[in-house]
């Protein structure tokens, strides 16, 4: 119950702060009426007459109501009354509005305002001093006033540091929100391209797989009604296999705990299998490894796995290939470099719009720094080209 009521009064005092900040000129305009109320008996013993005091108090206590909106002004003409006050020979106490009226010029104006107003302030305390402090006390009541002006000009200025540093504060977790919430669509946006390209890979590679068995089951049928059995497992097989690496895929994405479960990624070792998948659709598949092995981490083994289906799938799609070659050659300075190459219609040009095959392999590749070419061969067919810069990779073995 007592948290509750503690709750209640800070939502409370939230709400007349926020009121107090949102009208100001209101705040302002009960603050005068305040120090008026406060400071109106020193009027009634003022001596006559007293419409000349009253004037004279409304005149220093009135401008109040504008000290925040225009701090300078309010002062001049603070001041001016004051001066008129002295020239009248009348000491009035409110004459509080001059150190109110120089704690709003300390608080929200600039450096040389508030030493100019200081200025004026130390000018009329050395008038006031000489005519309204009693004998002998002058230079004490000079020593008084100059220490409450002093006091007033640093409280002032304090607030106004506090209030540049909040809103600098203020200022920077915006802006540190913003950026948050712009690198938490970024990496949606990244993570989005990713599962678009693992899809593209699995279900285009499968699927271009199954279309060949399917063919080739098509041509043998009556030929040969043993073998076009055979290649019809093979569809089975296939169309299975996608439908687990898919399912892998999207288990990923619906698990929501803190350490979901992983499956294995292909590698590089596995690209034997690979090339036995795409054999079996009726391309002929040779791999060569050239140069001296070298140790890759996993990112980099899944990378070069993609892009040697995904080059194997266009072979299949469009090609018309009688075969393909891999080549993978390990240079010096731990590059890799894959070629993908086949004997089909490679001057038929580049994919038709829409593919979104070679942008993935570029995305892959840009990940290690590499690049992707691919083009015609001057003797006939279709060369994919990636070179990939492994500088994380382990020393050769």
């Amino acid at each position: 119950m007592k948290r509750v009521r503690q709750a209640a009064a800070a939502i409370g005092f939230d709400a007349v702060r926020t009121a107090l900040r949102t009208h100001p000129i209101a705040t302002d305009a009960a603050f005068a009426a305040l120090v008026f109320v406060i400071t109106a008996p020193k009027v009634l013993r003022s001596p006559p007459p007293l419409v000349w005091a009253w004037t004279l108090q409304a005149a220093l206590l009135l401008p109040l109501v504008w000290r925040r909106k225009a701090p300078t002004a309010v002062f001049g003409m603070i001041a001016a009354v004051a001066g008129i006050q002295w020239l009248s020979d009348r000491l009035l106490t409110a004459d509080l509005a001059l150190l109110i009226a120089f704690y709003t010029v300390a608080a929200y104006a600039t450096a040389r305002r508030v030493l100019l107003a200081a200025g004026v302030l130390e000018i009329g305390v050395v008038l006031a001093a000489v005519r309204f402090a009693p004998e002998g006390t002058t230079f004490w009541a000079w020593i008084l006033m100059s220490g409450m002006i002093t006091a007033v000009g640093v409280i002032g200025t304090n607030m106004r540091t506090r209030r540049a540093y909040l809103a600098a504060l203020e200022d920077r977790a915006a802006r540190l929100e913003r950026d948050r919430d712009q690198q938490a669509k970024l990496a949606v946006a990244d993570e989005r391209a990713r599962i678009a390209r693992e899809m593209h890979d699995i279900v285009a590679h499968h699927i271009s797989v199954m279309i060949a068995l399917a063919d080739g089951a098509g041509y043998t049928t009556r030929t040969n009604p043993d073998q076009a059995e055979e290649i019809m497992g093979r569809v089975s097989d296939t169309g299975r296999q996608a439908i687990d690496e898919m399912r892998r895929l999207l288990g990923v994405l619906r698990d929501n705990s803190p350490q979901p479960a992983l499956a294995p990624q292909p590698a590089v070792t596995d690209l034997d299998e690979l090339l036995s998948t795409v054999r079996a659709a009726g391309l002929p598949t040779q791999l060569t490894v050239t140069g001296q092995p070298f140790s890759l981490p996993s990112s980099a083994q899944l990378v070069v796995y993609r892009l040697v289906q995904e080059a194997l799938t266009n072979v299949l799609k469009h090609a018309a290939a009688a075969s393909s070659r891999v080549c993978l050659n390990y240079s010096p300075g731990h590059v890799l470099e894959v070629e993908v190459t086949d004997n089909g219609r490679g001057a038929s040009g580049p994919p038709a719009p829409g593919g979104h095959g070679l942008t993935g392999m570029r995305e892959r590749a840009a990940v290690f720094g590499g690049m992707v070419e691919a083009g015609p061969q001057a003797g006939g067919g279709w060369r994919v080209s990636i070179r990939l810069h492994m500088q994380g990779a382990d020393t050769p073995r």
